[in-house]
This record gives structure tokens, C-alpha cells and sequence, in this order.
């Protein structure tokens, strides 16, 4: 189930937010493919970033990794997650319309 605007807002920085905002429809569909293509990039990237963050914060709470911060506490690591969740949600969007854009830039079968 996706994420209410207004929870992305929360969760994400400006810098974040507006490329987040052009993967809702029906800015979506006004998007060129490189557009989508880009934008698809970006997502991922940010998505990466967010689970490499979870990832190293539960292995240093367990004692397995350094901590990367000199504080004895470890923050939890829900807003990380659900930062990540926004991102695959807009990438899967991002992804649907650039398949669709496939599909019909596919000639039909059988011409």
C-alpha cells in the first residue's frame, strides 16, 4: 500500500521531496523517457543510499560494524526505513510508466 503525501513530506528533505513529487501521477505521464530514465536513477540511488544506512546501523547495534557516529546510543532506524519504503514506492511508479512507454513503442505482433 503506498505512502500518503503528506507522510513523504515528513520524511524527506526539500532536496528530496521534489523529484519524489514528479514520480505521482499526473506529473508522471508528462514525463519524456529519458526524463523517466533519469529520474528512475536518482531513485534508485537515493533507495541504496537508504538501505546501506539501515544496514550499517543494525550491524553496529549488534556489535558488528563500527558505528559511524561517536554517540553510544543507536537511533532507531524506522525513519531510515520508511525514507527507503518512500523511494521503492516512487521507483516502482517511475518503473510501471516507463514500462507502459515500452509497450508502446513495441510494434504489434504479426506486422
Amino acid at each position: 500500500m503506498g505512502m500518503p503525501i503528506a507522510a513523504e513530506r515528513r520524511l524527506l528533505s526539500e532536496d528530496e521531496l521534489g523529484p519524489v513529487a514528479r514520480s505521482h501521477y499526473p506529473e508522471l505521464e508528462s514525463l519524456s523517457r529519458d526524463q523517466l530514465i533519469e529520474l528512475a536513477r536518482w531513485l534508485r540511488a537515493r533507495r541504496a543510499r537508504a538501505r546501506d544506512l539501515v544496514r550499517h546501523r543494525r550491524r553496529a547495534s549488534r556489535g558488528k560494524a563500527d558505528p559511524r557516529s561517536p554517540a553510544p546510543e543507536f537511533p532507531s532506524e524506522r525513519g531510515l526505513t520508511a525514507k527507503k519504503q518512500v523511494f521503492s514506492h516512487s521507483l516502482r511508479r517511475v518503473n510501471a510508466r516507463l514500462n507502459h512507454l515500452l509497450a508502446e513503442e513495441k510494434p504489434a505482433p504479426g506486422r
